[in-house]
């Protein structure tokens, strides 16, 4: 298989739309029928509508692109992504691409030569890795990634006084021992933000009595990381690199925005790398949306398949709810329709 130029054919009949979850983009073409030539409708990502389409003479040429149109002229996206092309039913093959990065403006930017016989149904994905947009007044490209939407808004005047208040320990009344060290806090804002961290210092506790709250399953940097989201400082890098540990203390505190937004952004970028993992925090922190994406990404759209090393580990340790919930997808899956 090799990446190569097939001519400039980007009309044809146009199929089925494409699926997309996450990152990952997936056209199943049913039949060819007489056609050499398929498109696919539009689909969305970031700013842009993108099609694909693929020529079959002796071998595919599948061809990636956004929509011709003054956004793409302005700030035409800068993306790094792998295809890979499958057939379905006995004997089923999957050929994968090398990873392409480049800018793409029209359907000549990118076209993948697949030299093998492809017969009956198809399945083309694009994974998406990364993808970055121009400013419109040039520059250097940044990553549509995470949403910024979906993220905090720059701290004004008074979450920077929070900010200064943690920072530099201003009358902070309360320590939290983690596993690797101390921080200071303040009782106050913990129990604005926590009803966990509010009962402790309302009724008689230790934590009243002592000033001193033991968190024995965080580290220092990741507890810092949720204060400062506690208080109103936290930046897109740190929230990005804990969401896990950020979960996990979202949901042993209470703090329901926090877990919404960790969820959120756990849906971002599932892939085969880490869809078993975060399957398994969805069970066990009862995200209900994580986990239909999850299940969804595996067996939806197949993915089942590229995990399948890893799933011998992955059911020897995981709830046997959650293995009932996989087989009862597996089963809706091969029942026929």
């Amino acid at each position: 298989m090799i990446s190569g130029s097939c001519g400039s054919s980007v009309g044809g009949f146009i199929d089925s739309k494409v699926e997309t979850i996450a990152r990952l983009a997936q056209w199943r073409i049913d039949n060819f029928g007489p056609y050499p030539t398929r498109r696919s409708e539009a689909f969305k990502l970031g700013i842009w509508n993108w099609y694909l389409s693929v020529d079959r003479n002796r071998s595919l040429c599948i061809r990636l692109y956004p929509e011709p149109c003054r956004i793409t002229k302005e700030q035409p996206p800068f993306a790094k992504f792998i295809f890979r092309v499958s057939n379905f039913g006995p004997g089923r093959r999957s050929y994968a691409s090398p990873v392409f990065e480049k800018v793409l403006r029209t359907s000549e930017d990118m076209v993948w030569h697949v030299d093998g016989t492809f017969q009956g149904r198809l399945s083309i994905d694009v994974e998406f890795l990364e993808v970055k947009i121009f400013p419109i007044n040039g520059g250097e490209p940044s990553s549509i990634w995470p949403n910024k939407e979906m993220m905090f808004h720059a701290a004004k005047s008074g979450l920077n006084c929070l900010s200064r208040m943690l920072e530099e320990e201003i009358h902070a009344d309360v320590t939290i021992k983690v596993v690797d060290g101390i921080i200071k806090a303040h009782k106050a804002v913990l129990s604005a933000c926590s009803p966990v961290f509010e009962s402790m210092f309302l009724h008689d506790l230790k934590e009243k009595e002592s000033s001193l709250i033991d968190i024995d399953d965080m580290s220092l940097e990741s507890c810092s990381v949720l204060l400062r989201y506690i208080y109103g400082s936290i930046n897109q890098d740190d929230f990005w690199a804990h969401r896990l540990s950020l979960l996990g203390a979202a949901n042993k505190y209470d703090i329901a925005e926090l877990k919404d937004c960790c969820e959120e952004s756990l849906l971002e970028d599932i892939n085969t790398g880490n869809v078993l993992e975060r399957l398994e925090a969805a069970w066990l922190y009862q995200l209900d949306k994580l986990k239909r994406g999850c299940l969804a990404y595996l067996f939806d759209f197949g993915k089942i398949h590229d995990v399948r090393d890893e799933i011998k580990g992955f059911f020897g340790h995981v709830d046997r709810e959650l293995m009932l919930d996989m087989f009862q997808e597996i089963i809706t899956l091969w029942r026929p329709a």
